[in-house]
């Protein structure tokens, strides 16, 4: 149950009367017409825009076309409608409405909210894609959570998701990899290694090393690189992603595919991307102009083969090829995002870190190439988290050796309150994760905020239950909800049946912020309406001696329940039951 699309419905129904009553041009196109919340909830339950965004293809004032379609509001879940200003169209809702929604709420349980916006569109998100040279570490969080709440909130409105990891194994620093897993395998036969510049250092390596030595004995010892390096980079690349496996699980992240760059040399595959383009006209041998500022010491005019992205909006032309015919990174790149059209998605969505933010449009180019504009493309870029513990940066074990890793973090704080304070800032604005703060318990961390409002939802069930008052879902929907009239109780109401709309709107936008920012909201309000009880007993939620009254108010809380635990899973947390 949409409430607000189901007004919607009614305001345009009432506005296709007018038309064929010719009070109204026929053929207006009623797509930007939207039934919302006020601003200001002091001019009603909802407000419809339909008289200012029809008066100028109309040609008519706005507030004659609010007067009319005023007069045609006739539902009688709609009790008043007023016209406000130029042509605002106000809407109050009868009470029982609100009783309606937490009754809708109770019956659907969990899948209150759940839409078929999505009409079942395949949606394939990449995200996390780090390089395989090492355990993830604290930038990989935010985009890992990211990129699995935006896919939970996807499919619960109606779209086929793919969750999906590329590994970058194509390139030069898989090689490095394997030369600083040499290292370990030579440690582990009980020499010294060599750990030079530009190698891994991190103590993750020791484990491959004792594993080669367990494997090879010491028969790679003072053997030329090119004797081993090709074996020894699948082992160690194959040994890393069984670790980043690892982290993302003790993330709660489960991958759908795992796609290799490495795949996509020598099997023909970025060759059919390229001439799929060069087809079109998009590819030529030319020469780039030089970068604006200052130039690059090393920079030389050269002819290489480029991708004409400046005819889909990027700014210049990319390189794919390079003068010694290698290709450039952007390359596999195209192959892999025409591999993914090419298997029949309607929608692909990227999470990359800010350092990417050059590669948007270029991407975002190739794609709308490759797939003649039929298949859209949204990068969503990650900003930085910094790490605090009582305001000051935070410095932990580090056994990668050069950063935090993934697995320091959820270790420190936990899973669950990882992901929710992961998705508490938009997901292009820096973070800051002060590891006192989202552990401590008050008003000021929001993961404990939402969940004490989870605590308090089951502990009102369970003092009802050992009085005697049965709370079963389907007992609560038939209750008597007449009684939930005090303006405080009405008012949490409202916040219930804005969950399915909340839900469509984050889809749309892909912001799974907004479903963190809900629960926080709602939670508030649960926990404002709570306070009040305890000086007004009219509103406790187990009025003694009352049992019917009593269930209609224990419905209203279970329904708050039923939308915070809905919100939770899409955020990937576990509801408490209570609070330690």
């Amino acid at each position: 149950m949409n409430l607000f699309n189901d007004i919607r419905a009614v305001v345009i129904g009432a506005l296709t009367q007018m038309a064929e009553a010719g009070e109204l041009p026929q053929g207006l196109d009623l797509g930007n017409v939207t039934v919302e919340p006020p601003r200001d909830p002091a001019h009603g339950d909802m407000a419809t825009n339909a008289a200012m965004v029809l008066a100028k293809p109309a040609g008519m004032k706005p507030r004659d076309i609010a007067d009319r379609l005023a007069a045609r509001l006739t539902d009688p879940r709609i009790a008043a409608a007023e016209v406000a200003g130029p042509g605002f169209l106000n809407l109050r809702l009868s009470p029982v409405v609100w009783q309606q929604v937490v009754a809708a709420a109770l019956r659907a349980g969990t899948d209150f909210g759940r839409s078929d916006m999505g009409s079942g569109q395949k949606v394939n998100i990449e995200f996390v894609s780090a390089n395989p040279t090492g355990p993830m570490h604290v930038g990989h969080v935010r985009g890992a959570v990211f990129g699995d709440a935006l896919a939970r909130l996807l499919a619960f409105s109606g779209h086929d998701v793919t969750r999906e990891y590329y590994i970058n194994d194509g390139g030069a620093q898989v090689d490095v990899l394997a030369r600083s897993a040499y290292e370990r395998y030579r440690e582990a036969n009980g020499l010294e290694p060599e750990i030079r510049e530009g190698l891994y250092p991190g103590d993750y390596l020791i484990p491959v090393g004792e594993a080669l030595k367990a494997r090879f004995g010491d028969s790679l010892l003072d053997r030329p690189e090119e004797d081993w390096l090709a074996e020894i980079r699948d082992i160690a690349t194959a040994a890393m992603m069984e670790q980043i496996r690892g982290d993302l699980a003790a993330l709660g992240v489960q991958m759908d595919v795992y796609s290799s760059e490495k795949a996509l040399y020598g099997t023909g595959k970025i060759e059919a991307a390229i001439e799929r383009l060069r087809g079109m006209g998009l590819i030529y041998r030319g020469v780039l102009e030089p970068p604006k500022g200052k130039l690059p010491e090393d920079w030389e005019e050269r002819e290489q083969t480029l991708f004409r992205s400046s005819a889909h909006g990027d700014d210049v032309d990319r390189p794919i090829q390079k003068s010694d015919g290698a290709w450039t990174y952007f390359a596999p790149d195209i192959a892999y995002h025409w591999d993914k059209i090419e298997r029949g998605f309607d929608q692909l969505i990227d999470v990359f870190g800010a350092d990417h933010g050059g590669y948007v449009k270029r991407m975002n180019a190739a794609v709308k190439a490759l797939s003649n504009g039929r298949v859209p493309l949204d990068i969503k870029l990650i900003q930085l988290v910094k790490l605090f513990k009582n305001g000051e940066p935070f410095k932990m074990s580090k056994r990668a050796g050069t950063f935090v890793t993934l697995r320091d973090v959820v270790e420190e704080a936990g899973a669950d309150v990882t992901r929710f304070i992961m998705l508490t800032r938009k997901n292009d604005a820096a973070l800051d994760f002060d590891f006192a703060k989202v552990l401590e318990q008050s008003k000021d961390n929001p993961v404990w905020y939402v969940q004490y409002a989870s605590a308090r939802v089951h502990s009102v069930l369970r003092r009802a239950t050992e009085a005697g008052i049965d709370v079963s879902d389907s007992a609560l929907a038939s209750a008597d909800l007449g009684t939930l009239s005090h303006p405080a109780e009405v008012e949490l109401a409202r916040k219930v049946a804005e969950w399915p709309r909340l839900v469509e709107h984050a889809a749309r936008a892909h912001e799974a912020h907004r479903v963190a920012f809900f629960l926080y909201d709602i939670a508030s309000d649960l926990h404002s309406l709570w306070n009040r009880g305890n000086d007004d007993t009219s509103l406790r939620f187990i009025q003694d001696g009352d049992a019917v009254t009593s269930q209609g108010k224990i419905a209203l809380v279970r329904a708050v329940g039923v939308v915070i635990s809905s919100g939770l899973a899409i955020l990937g947390v576990t509801p408490a039951e209570e609070m330690r």
